[in-house]
């Protein structure tokens, strides 16, 4: 009875000092390969991106590598190329307990090769993931590590991703569910992974609780993302604050688009923070893009895919493989003042700052925007900036610094995509609590301002303010 005991009071108590999830003070920085490299980035890729990054970038604070999806998957390639043939890898890669490997054909030598590396850089190392298991898993029915249960024992296949034909969902209902996710994300931990990017997880909020509590045993500290954005269910904010980051938009691109889409969600989620916990923009198209996806003879890269997939079904472009990502090979499409309005969103909202483009080509001007110490100490702050003034095309959003109130930043956009537009900024004087003593620069040209000047904004462009009281 004494021996049953004390057993019990070391499970109780073995129970109770489980780690808690990673706490962060401010967004994460870093770089994603989704934009420039799709599902698709390769050894030889990650490794010149690993040394950009840890050259030009750390110094800045861009510190988490993350390698987007695919990395599990055996792309059939174009003939003599690296190039996909294909969107999703229909073959993928596991072990005997149904979890994802390394891909043979873009890792050969694995990923831990490459956390080392990225770790001996002074860098941390990410991957993204997707919700639930493996279909072959299923298929196969391997046994889920450490139990007497199988895949089949705890596949979802009703609530699957209508996007990636890769996964079931997991009914976490079925003993064995909560132990896959423990093993999977325990195996990510051995390889060095620091960050984790959950997909098509922010639907599935009981899916969400399993992964924070596997990424909690695990033994390493991880961050969290939790994706897709666009339709999240504000109910379910407090399961999700568990997480580091969550996204609240859908996949945002270099065009006009993305950049409403992003002040849209702004709106909406302004004054909602959690400690530890921010909202993710999505990557930042900046750059070098889709890499891996060259544009195919017989298309000008103009046509939209609704246009491309009647084509294919009339049988006029038999040959063409709508891939990951959106559109072909190109530069970023966004303005210089496009440009600016996008990574001054990004520093006001406290957005993490995850790189889409790629690093080693990475352009001056984009560059000089990545890494201008004022934007980045904005964003750093980890406050999300407030809408405080909104009239014809311009919005003023404002944030003090949350280490000395007399300090911050505000942005004055200009909505409008054909007209320039005209401000004072008397007019948000009563927010500001601007008086003539006020010292005021704008970040981007390094002017020096009154606190009752008048200023010119591009169409579709900003004025960014640093304001000391």
């Amino acid at each position: 009875m004494k021996r049953e005991f004390l057993l019990m009071s070391f499970c109780l108590f073995s129970s109770l000092c489980v780690a808690e999830p990673v706490q962060i003070e401010t967004p994460p920085m870093g770089w994603n390969s989704f934009d420039s490299y799709g599902v698709y980035l390769h050894h030889e890729a990650a490794v010149r991106n690993i040394d950009a990054m840890a050259e030009r970038y750390l110094p800045y604070g861009y510190e988490y590598f993350v390698i987007d999806a695919g990395w599990f998957g055996e792309v059939k390639l174009q003939p003599g190329t690296i190039y996909p043939a294909e969107k999703h890898a229909e073959s993928l890669h596991i072990n005997r307990y149904g979890l994802l490997q390394p891909s043979k054909t873009y890792f050969p030598h694995g990923l831990k090769v490459l956390a080392d590396r990225a770790h001996a850089k002074g860098l941390k190392f990410g991957v993204h993931i997707m919700r639930g298991i493996p279909k072959v898993a299923v298929q196969r029915n391997t046994r889920i590590k450490g139990t007497k249960y199988r895949a089949r024992d705890i596949a979802d296949t009703v609530n699957v991703c209508s996007w990636c034909p890769q996964n079931y969902g997991i009914d976490m209902s079925k003993p064995g569910a909560q132990e896959f996710y423990n093993s999977f994300i325990d195996q990510l931990a051995s390889w060095g992974v620091d960050f984790i990017k959950a997909d098509d997880i922010v639907p599935h909020p009981r899916e969400v609780e399993a992964l924070v509590k596997a990424v909690a045993q695990c033994g390493r500290p991880i961050v969290l993302s939790l994706s897709p954005g666009g339709t999240v269910d504000p109910d379910a904010i407090g399961i999700f604050s568990q997480a580091n980051m969550l996204r609240i938009t859908h996949d945002i691109w270099d065009d006009q688009t993305g950049i409403d889409s992003c002040f849209e969600a702004w709106r909406r989620w302004q004054g909602k923070q959690y400690a530890h916990f921010f909202y993710d923009m999505d990557m930042i198209p900046f750059g070098e893009l889709q890499i891996m996806s060259p544009l195919p003879e017989g298309l000008t890269g103009k046509e939209t895919k609704n246009e491309i997939v009647k084509q294919k079904a009339a049988g006029k472009l038999s040959n063409v493989e709508l891939l990951s990502g959106k559109g072909w090979h190109r530069w970023s499409g966004l303005s210089h003042d496009q440009m600016l309005t996008f990574i001054t969103m990004r520093a006001l909202a406290a957005s993490p700052l995850m790189i889409g483009g790629d690093l080693v080509s990475m352009d001056d001007f984009a560059y000089a925007l990545l890494t201008n110490r004022e934007m980045i100490a904005c964003n750093q702050n980890g406050v999300m900036a407030s809408l405080i003034y909104e009239k014809g095309a311009v919005e003023v959003w404002y944030v003090a610094s949350r280490n000395d109130p007399d300090q911050g930043w505000f942005g004055v956009f200009n909505r409008d995509s054909a007209a320039e537009a005209s401000f004072n900024l008397l007019s948000v004087r009563g927010q500001t609590n601007l008086n003539p003593g006020s010292k005021l620069e704008s970040v981007w040209d390094q002017r020096n301002l009154r606190y009752d000047s008048s200023v010119e904004i591009a169409p579709n462009s900003v004025v960014f303010i640093k304001f000391e009281r």
